[in-house]
């Protein structure tokens, strides 16, 4: 699940690396600062094999997980080329979030309705949050990736790039072996590591793995319960409050203080009310709660309040574009109406982007990289662009701001 660094699904498959989302970059804060790489590959693994084994699994365990191991090529390949995401919010999810998989997550909520409601009762996560990640991620199971997960894990932590990241991973996933939940021969998964119909990590599914389906192991990729109540303790583990909404479509006036709009604001989301913000579904009953007014393609389109939960999804995806569309498929999923799309101001192709960001940096704005991609970096110095000009800053990139810097 998620929480993928690295790719999971076909929909999430280039993009969910290059932005630094997902498990394995929520993990690389955990790893060690430096972790030993390269070289020969027996010596290598023997090295990973005493570590293990000094982590508390046994050695016949580390020789099972790396028999027969091998470095991949394609996986380097992959990771060296990462793809970068430059879909805008209605593009994406208008293709993500469909009617076809609405009404198959609608099925799967009704198939495992036990399994959701205990996931509900011991996690406090809602089915439509789960099965917006399970459809996200690798379409309900039928997308879970054809690298073989141990040989993917040996090349990424034997390669020198982050090996701190990907070491513990080979270490959780000798654990797996261990308690018979991981075939190292024949297990595939995405080409990162991930593993499963909600795409995790060894070390998360050490961490949070389940027993849905009461076999005694936890098989995130063959079982739909494991996946589900594996899925929902981690959601719970990255904060998702209780009874809290995550996202909530509003409708705005003409005039607001564009310039606090964005995640990272400091009103509440009664405040967007009392200005004249209107939830469409008429529910003001959380006015109470932090709420970011979140405009993916600025005021003449979408509109969102983002609650404290909304979080929870940048922990699980680094992408705006993507997790607003996943907590958006949660929210349909839970009975929300489609948004109204707008009619949202012309964008910007990817090379006025990078011009953009270039005009941008030179007046003395951080947005990281030039990459012709609107990251939150790059929205916080269009706002503040926009509020020097006169114009509504809210922090959709346009052509008339480009010429007008």
């Amino acid at each position: 699940m998620h929480r993928s660094l690295a790719s999971r699904s076909a929909l999430a498959l280039l993009f969910a690396l290059a932005l630094a989302g997902g498990a394995a970059a929520q993990q690389a804060t955990d790893a060690a600062p430096a972790a030993p790489c390269g070289g020969d590959l027996s010596a290598f693994l023997e090295g990973v094999k005493k570590d293990a084994v000094a982590a508390g699994a046994s050695a016949a365990a580390a020789d099972e997980a790396f028999a027969g191991a091998e470095i991949d090529p394609k996986v380097l390949s992959r990771d060296r080329a990462q793809g970068v995401f430059k879909q805008t919010f209605l593009e994406f999810s208008q293709r993500t979030v469909s009617q076809g998989r609405l009404d198959i997550g609608r099925q799967k909520m009704k198939q495992y309705a036990d399994v959701f409601a205990r996931a509900e009762q011991e996690f406090g996560v809602p089915p439509g949050v789960i099965t917006a990640f399970w459809a996200m991620e690798t379409d309900f199971g039928a997308v879970q990736g054809d690298f073989n997960t141990r040989n993917a894990l040996v090349t990424l932590a034997h390669d020198c790039r982050r090996p701190e990241l990907f070491r513990p991973q080979l270490i959780a996933l000798v654990e797996m072996v261990q308690h018979g939940d991981l075939d190292p021969a024949t297990n595939t998964g995405a080409w990162a590591g991930e593993i499963g119909q909600v795409q995790m990590l060894p070390r998360d599914i050490i961490a949070y793995g389940m027993d849905g389906d009461g076999d005694g192991h936890i098989r995130l990729k063959q079982s739909s319960p494991d996946a589900i109540l594996t899925a929902a303790k981690f959601i719970q583990h990255l904060g998702f409050e209780r009874g809290q909404p995550w996202l909530q479509e509003v409708t705005l006036p003409d005039n607001l203080p564009w310039e606090k709009s964005g995640l990272g604001g400091t009103m509440k989301a009664g405040e967007w009310f009392a200005l004249g913000v209107k939830p469409r579904d008429g529910n003001t009953a959380f006015g109470n709660l932090e709420g970011d007014l979140v405009l993916p393609q600025g005021r003449m389109g979408p509109a969102f309040i983002a609650y404290p939960n909304f979080k929870i999804y940048l922990e699980w995806n680094k992408s705006f574009i993507y997790t607003t569309s996943a907590a958006y498929f949660g929210t349909r999923l839970s009975g929300a109406e489609p948004y109204l799309k707008g009619v949202p101001e012309q964008g910007l192709a990817s090379d006025q982007m990078k011009a953009l960001q270039t005009k941008l940096q030179s007046l003395g704005h951080d947005v990281g990289e030039i990459d012709g991609i609107l990251g939150s970096g790059t929205r916080v110095a269009i706002q503040k662009e926009q509020q020097r000009l006169g114009m509504p800053a809210d922090g959709w990139a346009t052509p008339a701001l480009l010429n007008a810097l």
